[in-house]
């Protein structure tokens, strides 16, 4: 099953490259965004994500899991709203997709490098409408960058809210929540194989 990563805010394909590799590992084909560094919630990111999904359906034959980390976790969603026929899940890792977008203690350095503000980026979505595929979002207590409730989210935001046991720059490149992370979608990923086999066989 291919996973896309998706970096976050002031990170690229090299910090997430843990995650990726602990994926790969783990029977996934997992690989990175592919794009610059994530410094803000800009269209020509968002548009060269979805030439790389696209790209992986077409070498995969299969649709994609979007794992966002932080910031990346809006791109994730947004994708997956736009894409629904290419995207088979969404897991967000600490991200800011529900409530007041400065419930964080990055919005000022956003601010600082972006030519926007983060009530009004140039991609016009509602960031806490769930996408139309399974959607879960990871947050931890611990984070100290994005407010709990922002990365937690209300029950109609999300079809699941699981409990991180880490910092937030900790939840793409540390082994505690990396594994949280992998069971996750394998998981998901064993559920699903056993709901096709049910429904072939009724």
């Amino acid at each position: 099953m291919p996973v896309l990563v998706i970096p976050g805010f002031g990170s690229n394909d090299h910090s997430i490259d843990r995650l990726v590799r602990s994926l790969n590992a783990a029977g996934f084909a997992a690989t990175g965004w592919g794009q610059q560094t994530n410094l803000g919630y800009r269209p020509e990111l968002l548009e060269g994500l979805a030439v790389r999904l696209n790209d992986i359906v077409a070498d995969r034959g299969s649709k994609v899991i979007l794992v966002g980390w932080s910031l990346g976790g809006l791109f994730a969603r947004e994708t997956a709203k736009l894409h629904p026929e290419l995207v088979s899940m969404v897991v967000t890792l600490g991200s800011p997709f529900s409530g007041c977008r400065r419930n964080n203690n990055a919005w000022r350095l956003y601010e600082a490098i972006n030519d926007h503000s983060v009530d009004n980026p140039p991609i016009a979505s509602e960031l806490a409408e769930k996408p139309c595929v399974p959607t879960f979002a990871m947050w931890s207590q611990r984070d100290g960058i994005v407010s709990t409730g922002s990365a937690h989210g209300l029950c109609n935001e999300s079809d699941a809210r699981i409990q991180l046991h880490s910092t937030h720059l900790g939840m793409a490149t540390r082994s505690g929540p990396i594994r949280q992370i992998v069971q996750l979608l394998a998981d998901r990923l064993a559920e699903t194989q056993n709901t096709e086999r049910v429904d072939v066989g009724s």
